[in-house]
């Protein structure tokens, strides 16, 4: 889990700092798969001293994004109702997820990854075409017009089987396959 702390017109203070990552810990609890949590905290010059200090909190989990805001007289106190805030919305997008998957394990609190199903390789489209010899200039003009990657060719010098590809920079590749004679 990654904690970024950051203040605006206030200085983050060690003992706020470690404030702070005690209570963050507490939400660990309610999704422990938390990998990313954001903390700013800012002192406004407001009329109200009762909302002087904000905090504003954004979590990533697996599950999603979860952003949450609270003001207060003091820091400690903004924190308190920030991370009060951020332990409802995690436990009501868990209660979610339990809903809809009727037991679904992530809801439990068991963080299991599914394994995907190795789906079996196979050929979906074949496709036939005639080659005809030709110059390696030729298959480009070839390659080009058709707006192919890659371009099966006989090469007119020496009518060998060649394959024209595009590379990422810009330029062409020419692979020559030398045939070898079976092993039976």
């Amino acid at each position: 889990m990654e904690l970024h702390i950051a203040g605006t017109n206030i200085s983050i203070t060690a003992e706020t700092q470690k404030y702070i990552e005690q209570k963050l810990a507490k939400l660990n609890r309610h999704a422990p798969d938390l990998s990313d949590i954001k903390v700013e905290v800012s002192e406004e010059g407001t009329k109200s001293p009762e909302e002087r200090f904000l905090i504003r909190m954004t979590l990533q989990s697996r599950s999603g994004v979860i952003h949450g805001e609270e003001r207060a007289e003091s820091v400690f106190a903004a924190v308190d109702k920030t991370v009060d805030v951020m332990a409802r919305q995690l436990e009501r997008q868990k209660g979610k997820l339990y809903d809809r998957g009727r037991g679904n394990k992530m809801a439990r609190g068991k963080y299991v990854t599914p394994e995907k199903p190795v789906a079996e390789k196979k050929i979906v489209k074949r496709k036939r075409f005639a080659i005809e010899p030709m110059t390696i200039i030729e298959a480009i003009e070839q390659m080009e017009s058709l707006g192919h990657s890659f371009f099966l060719f006989v090469d007119a010098s020496n009518d060998e089987t060649r394959l024209l590809y595009r590379r990422n920079d810009g330029n062409y590749g020419l692979i020559e396959p030398e045939f070898r004679p079976s092993r039976d």
